[in-house]
């Protein structure tokens, strides 16, 4: 089974034993046959565990007394204890998805899950950074030193001034292609394609694709592979392109707090890499980029996860336009 928290590994061994054996056969399932990530086949496994000893709770010994009376009997006590309507429709997701895959394997007489409604999942508009933001933020690491938080990175001299090198060649990237904070940490040397000016991206579900950048971020690469990688390499670094103050691979966790803490002093509000990522896609589309060339640059699978940056640019817009029309 996937590592999950704390609490959620104490309910999973307080499960009676063919219930245990359910959740670690469908995690297996989620990694091995789907090819789900860790952290997709955690969040499911949690859910599951609160569903299955919601379940016990009720009376059910065995899964085969699951039914949606008991789906919807968890679901209504999330729901009262606060959680959030994105919450709520991920765990029905989960529980639907393990419903199915129960029946499938026999452990199930029907497919319970199959008729259970979640509420819709309410999107907010993601943060987004204007343009001139988004530069400053990406050029801080060549006008400033490495912020305080996190702490610089400890080493050898030669290896401290490659730290501004590799912050700032990730922040190049993170915004030039718009990729997700794990897909940059997990990049290889051989994944660019410095002819083409094109990198190879593994995201969600193992699926490939081919992601092109600019030239600052060029420029970045190429200041990071000739003076910043040699300067951190060691046993550890592999083939990884991003490396960490050991010289192990960048960890997104690390990547996190680099781009926050740039974004802190350089005095822009509080940005994430998934905040990169909304305005690199918010920026394509209002430089006139077509919808479906931008789902396929950020790797979503549908195009419904890619439509919100048409709303957050009519956002901008009528924004605009309550601040300069004399009649808005």
């Amino acid at each position: 089974m996937s590592r999950p928290d704390r609490g959620t590994r104490a309910m999973h061994q307080a499960l009676p034993p063919a219930l245990r054996d359910a959740v670690d056969d469908f995690a297996e399932h989620l990694s091995r046959v789907r090819n789900r990530s860790a952290h997709t086949v955690r969040a499911y496994v949690t859910d599951l565990v609160s569903l299955l000893d919601h379940a016990v709770r009720m009376g059910c010994v065995d899964l085969a007394e699951l039914d949606l009376s008991v789906l919807r009997s968890w679901l209504a006590k999330q729901r009262t204890t606060g959680a959030a309507r994105t919450s709520l429709a991920r765990r029905a997701a989960s529980a639907r998805a393990f419903s199915a895959w129960a029946h499938r394997a026999g452990l199930l007489p029907a497919d319970v899950g199959a008729a259970l409604a979640s509420p819709r999942a309410h999107r907010e508009l993601p943060s987004v950074l204007r343009a001139d933001q988004a530069a400053a933020l990406v050029e801080a690491p060549s006008r400033q030193a490495p912020p305080t938080n996190p702490p610089v990175e400890s080493g050898p001299s030669a290896a401290a001034e490659a730290v501004p090198l590799r912050d700032r060649v990730l922040l190049e990237l993170l915004y030039a292609t718009g990729v997700r904070v794990s897909e940059a940490c997990g990049l290889d040397v051989g994944d660019v394609d410095h002819g083409r000016r094109v990198i190879r991206v593994f995201g969600k579900g193992g699926r490939e694709r081919s992601v092109p950048y600019g030239l600052p971020a060029q420029r970045a690469l190429d200041d990071w592979l000739r003076r910043g990688r040699p300067a951190m390499v060691g046993a550890r670094s592999g083939d990884a392109l991003l490396l960490g103050a050991r010289g192990g691979r960048l960890n997104p966790t690390t990547a996190r707090q680099i781009v926050g803490a740039y974004a802190e002093t350089a005095g822009l509000p509080r940005t994430s890499p998934h905040d990169l990522r909304h305005s690199a896609a918010t920026h394509l589309l209002e430089g006139g980029a077509d919808l479906r060339a931008v789902q396929e640059l950020l790797g979503h699978s549908s195009l419904a996860s890619t439509q919100i940056y048409t709303h957050v640019s009519v956002e901008r817009l009528r924004a605009a336009y309550r601040q300069a029309h004399p009649r808005a």
